[in-house]
């Protein structure tokens, strides 16, 4: 997540995996995905048309995160707040931007993103 995406889309997919190194090896073999490493913790994949994620630091139950992506990350938490949505994670900074989690209504993870100013 190391560039600008695009406002109130669907902008990264991150997979809780037990193995970062296994699951290079995986993607990378069967799909042809590239990799940039950002710690121990968390590796960026690249499809070449989309990124994502290898994290090891954050066990979620009900399969990936969803990130998309926003320009204004606090009018988009106001929104998803006012829209009945539970912030679940508080907003945070790591490289490239900062990011908050919420679950919808229905209880499903989702975080928004926005590139660091």
């Amino acid at each position: 997540m190391s560039t600008r995406g695009v406002d109130r889309q669907i902008d990264n997919i991150e997979f809780n995996v037990s193995d970062i190194a296994r699951s290079k090896a995986f993607y990378g073999s069967v799909f042809g995905w590239t990799f940039t490493d950002y710690g121990p913790a968390y590796t960026e994949f690249s499809d070449g048309r989309l990124t994502g994620g290898f994290t090891t630091g954050e066990a979620r139950p009900g399969g990936p995160l969803i990130i998309l992506y926003a320009d204004d990350l606090a009018q988009t938490q106001r929104r998803v707040e006012a829209a009945g949505a539970r912030i679940s994670l508080p907003v945070f900074s790591f490289p490239g931007g900062r990011r908050f989690h919420f679950t919808d209504p229905d209880g499903h993870e989702l975080a928004v993103w926005s590139a660091a100013e």
